[in-house]
């Protein structure tokens, strides 16, 4: 039993506002650890810059991409973020757009994924069985990938190990909160286990159901899709050539993306995103595993030999939402916790990672200045930077999602004619090309390869 608790202070201090000075050495580690743990049960106010609330993909990114730049950070959140230190793959994974890979990487979090990542090199998207289609190639903008797919589990392991190395950082994990206060000064918050935090700004990065959204009384717009994804990883006889396939059905999209193989070369290994209406949703749930893949393979194809399942299978209901605002008094709203979309353009967490990049920019060069960086209009320069592009792919997720997700004769014909017209005309395709790899718009720092600081 005393092992355990010492076990679990070692773990909570290696996130513990560390110094420059501390690097691993454990018995130091240890008893900082619970230094500030009698700090807690004392009820001491701690401060820090900002407090961020939801430790999930975007959080911790952003948690990792302020740490080490002069501000101090608070992670909460209620599960326990270790537990992804040691977790397996889980069949869930991430396309992640080139602009995107280049903020994992600048906030660190990039050199932990190793060689648990598959560049995603050419796209090919088909209105179902049509023969007509649009394909984007890498070399149509620089020869570089497009993007890649990471897995879930990567992904939370290699962030996990990016902020027990962090500076500045406080890390509650498991713990809530339980009770917030904002005005015109700051931020406090009292948690679960009794810690007691002040901050110049509150994050919401707690996902689609956000309570602090909630709790700050910040309105929210949603409307069902009457649709919801199915995800699983499939093996293969094949490579596939590092091509992400979107065939466009009656139902709606179904994706198949390249993970990496077994071995990593094999390239024998694929991501699948399957939207169908919300009816068919329990049969096909139901359904054993090689009924399963008998469903699958009718929409698969045989392009890529015989399939097999490679994890388990999950189910999502499918949203548009977005919040009335994503800033107020002292607040700003991140990921999920602002606006979630429709798959269909795999564009979540993308979108998640810009908010990061935004955000960390003009933080960081409040600090700069000397100014306070939970001020009114350090938040409205964010949100001004950000409202454009969120609510574009907001308006083009949802059309797009619209205009595929049917069998009328003349929109299934518009929509061939379509994709063939863009493919017969290489401006166009390098526009969209630079589209999906995230390299269109007034970029932060971070997105366009540069440092933060």
């Amino acid at each position: 039993m005393a092992a355990a608790k010492m076990k679990t202070k070692i773990r909570n201090g290696q996130t513990l506002i560390r110094s420059a000075t501390v690097g691993d050495n454990a018995c130091f580690i240890g008893c900082y650890a619970a230094v500030l743990d009698q700090a807690f049960k004392v009820n001491l106010m701690i401060d820090v810059d900002v407090l961020i609330v939801g430790g999930g993909l975007v959080g911790s990114t952003l948690a990792a991409a302020l740490c080490g730049t002069g501000i101090s950070v608070a992670l909460v959140d209620s599960t326990d973020l270790y537990d992804g230190i040691n977790s397996e793959f889980d069949g869930r994974s991430f396309a992640v757009s080139l602009a995107s890979h280049r903020v994992l990487s600048g906030v660190g979090i990039g050199q932990h994924l190793g060689e648990d990542q598959s560049p995603i090199r050419d796209i090919r998207i088909s209105d179902g069985p049509s023969l007509m289609f649009l394909h984007f190639d890498h070399r149509d903008a620089g020869g570089e990938p497009m993007g890649y797919m990471i897995e879930n589990h990567s992904l939370r392991r290699a962030q996990y190990k990016r902020l027990i190395k962090a500076k500045d950082l406080i890390l509650r994990s498991p713990d809530s909160v339980v009770c917030l206060g904002r005005n015109a000064y700051g931020v406090t918050a009292e948690l679960a286990s009794g810690a007691r935090l002040k901050a110049k700004l509150l994050v919401g990065a707690d996902g689609r159901g956000s309570r602090v959204r909630s709790d700050a009384g910040i309105a929210l717009t949603k409307w069902e899709y009457n649709q919801a994804g199915i995800v699983c990883a499939v093996k293969h006889d094949y490579h596939h050539n590092n091509i992400a396939h979107e065939r466009f059905l009656p139902s709606g999209p179904f994706a198949i993306l390249p993970l990496k193989g077994n071995p990593p070369e094999a390239g024998n290994r694929s991501s699948l995103v399957w939207t169908e209406v919300n009816e068919l949703i329990p049969n096909i749930i139901n359904l054993n595993d090689q009924e399963f893949i008998g469903e699958i393979s009718q929409r698969f194809g045989d392009f890529l030999g015989n399939v097999e399942l490679a994890g388990p299978r999950y189910t999502f209901p499918l949203a548009l939402q977005f919040a009335k605002n994503s800033i107020d008094r002292r607040l700003v709203l991140i990921g999920d916790a602002a606006c979630a979309m429709h798959p269909i353009a795999g564009q979540g967490f993308n979108m998640g990672l810009r908010d990061v990049a935004s955000l960390a920019e003009v933080l960081v060069d409040t600090v700069k200045l000397g100014l306070d960086i939970g001020e009114d209009q350090v938040l409205q320069k964010y949100i001004r930077w950000r409202r454009f592009d969120t609510n574009l792919m907001l308006a083009a997720t949802d059309g797009l999602n619209r205009l595929f997700s049917n069998n009328v004769a003349p929109a299934r014909l518009a929509r061939d004619l379509g994709l063939a017209a863009v493919n017969r005309c290489p401006p166009l395709k390098r526009f969209f090309v630079r589209h999906a790899m995230g390299l269109v718009g007034n970029l932060p720092r971070l997105l366009r390869g540069d440092s933060l600081v």
